[in-house]
């Protein structure tokens, strides 16, 4: 098959040699069949010379279609049509199974919903918002501002609220990380922000770390590669619940201090811990941007983060948003100073806090019984290390319990399963840990 498409064939019905029409032209050619899935596609250089163009601006091409999933592979053997579809797709999102009725899904590191605050009083508060409707962009309501900024680890230069944490995350990538810029994010990670930066085709530079946060000798080896950014979660990690410690976040911020890497603070877990708030805001404000999440703790549908930066890294991020939605809903802002200054909605957070904490002990208890010693950590999953994971998951699912590979939160070679103790009830704790003692042994 490879014969019959090679560079002559290409050469005949390519007609727009430039970057832009090499991949859209190719794109027609895959998505009518002509060019059909399994097909390989000519060496780089090879197509260059007959079409008469630097090999770059071939390469160049391939990289967008490898960026929208519809070729795959590259270096000496080659690259070939993986899809017919154009649509980017989440991978590690999306790779997780429909388990239906009867399998308790700890896959999923969502907030209890019987522990989430009622919405109605707050959603009516919200209707009554200033400039409701007004196709005016507005980055951040002015008592929005007001009610986070008292308790925001730093000063910051500007605010702007944005559809939720992962949004934050995906918009300033696209505004402000140049294309093929290598990524620093730490190892394991959420896997949405792998799927992010995979669907960015940049170069992702692991960072390995322990209990207290990224290790400062494998960002150093990072550093060396002179990435755009380092992404990170400070506070709480979202995968393994270890709380980051304030001499590790200083120790990172002696390694930042003297170069120019955008350093991106993703506080995605969010208040779920009493842990105070820590950032390098206060050392880099220039090149800091710190975002928090109120999906865990006021409600996925609320649809809000709140990030912070230096006015001029706002307004580069609010630029981009401009192609879409431009502003984040007023009503949902409204809704979310209403919330946050409600007595009775911070008990709420407060209570739903102490339950997800002995949630976590009292699984890291039974399982300590059974042998299996993990830290309960502080937020809402945890990370068991196992001997194989697909031998975990297989194990697991005989006992009607589903989990996420460790694999799906690393680009590096993983052995352990991450488990949501968010929404695990004290009638399910025995064999939850029954379960899991016998998923940790050789497969």
């Amino acid at each position: 098959m490879s014969e019959a498409f090679n560079a002559e064939w290409f050469a005949e019905r390519l007609g727009d040699r430039t970057r832009r029409g090499i991949a859209r032209e190719t794109g027609a050619l895959i998505r009518s069949g002509a060019l059909p899935v399994g097909a390989k596609l000519p060496p780089v250089r090879e197509l260059a010379f007959v079409l008469g163009i630097s090999p770059a601006t071939v390469s160049q091409a391939w990289t967008e279609l490898r960026r929208h999933k519809i070729i795959g592979g590259r270096g000496r053997n080659g690259a070939w049509v993986l899809a017919d579809r154009f649509a980017a797709r989440p991978e590690r999102h999306l790779s997780g199974g429909n388990y239906g009725p009867g399998v308790l899904n700890l896959a999923i590191a969502g907030p209890d919903l019987a522990l989430l605050p009622p919405l109605d009083v707050a959603l009516a508060q919200g209707a009554r918002a200033e400039k409701l409707n007004s196709y005016e962009r507005v980055r951040i309501l002015p008592q929005l501002d007001a009610a986070v900024r008292p308790s925001w680890p730093y000063d910051p230069g500007a605010f702007l609220a944005t559809n939720g944490g992962y949004n934050a995350v995906y918009t300033l990538l696209h505004a402000l990380v140049p294309p093929g810029a290598p990524v620093a994010i730490e190892d394991p990670t959420a896997l949405r922000l792998l799927d992010i930066l995979e669907d960015l085709d940049v170069p992702i530079l692991p960072v390995d770390c322990d209990g207290e946060g990224p290790l400062p000798t494998s960002l150093a080896r990072a550093l060396q590669q002179r990435p755009a950014a380092f992404l990170f979660q400070p506070r709480i990690h979202s995968v393994t619940g270890a709380l980051m410690s304030a001499a590790r976040l200083e120790a990172i911020g002696d390694l930042l201090d003297g170069t120019n890497v955008l350093i991106i603070e993703d506080d995605g877990v969010g208040d779920i811990s009493g842990a105070p708030r820590i950032s390098l805001g206060r050392r880099f404000p220039d090149r800091v941007i710190h975002i928090l999440s109120y999906s865990k703790t006021h409600g996925p549908d609320l649809r809000l983060a709140v990030l912070s930066s230096s006015a001029t890294i706002v307004e580069q991020i609010q630029s981009y948003r401009s192609f879409s939605a431009g502003w984040t809903s007023r009503i949902l802002q409204a809704a979310a100073v209403w919330l946050l200054q409600d007595a009775a909605t911070i008990d709420h957070a407060e209570r739903a806090r102490d339950i997800y904490r002995r949630r976590r002990v009292r699984l890291a208890d039974e399982l300590a019984k059974r042998d299996v010693v993990i830290d309960a950590g502080h937020g809402l999953s945890v990370l068991i290390p196992v001997a194989s994971e697909s031998y975990a998951l297989v194990t697991l699912a005989a006992h009607g319990i589903a989990v996420h590979a460790g694999a799906k939160f690393s680009t590096q070679r993983t052995s352990a399963i991450r488990v949501a103790t968010s929404i695990l009830r004290e009638e399910h704790v025995e064999r939850v840990a029954d379960s899991i003692a016998l998923a940790t042994g050789p497969a």
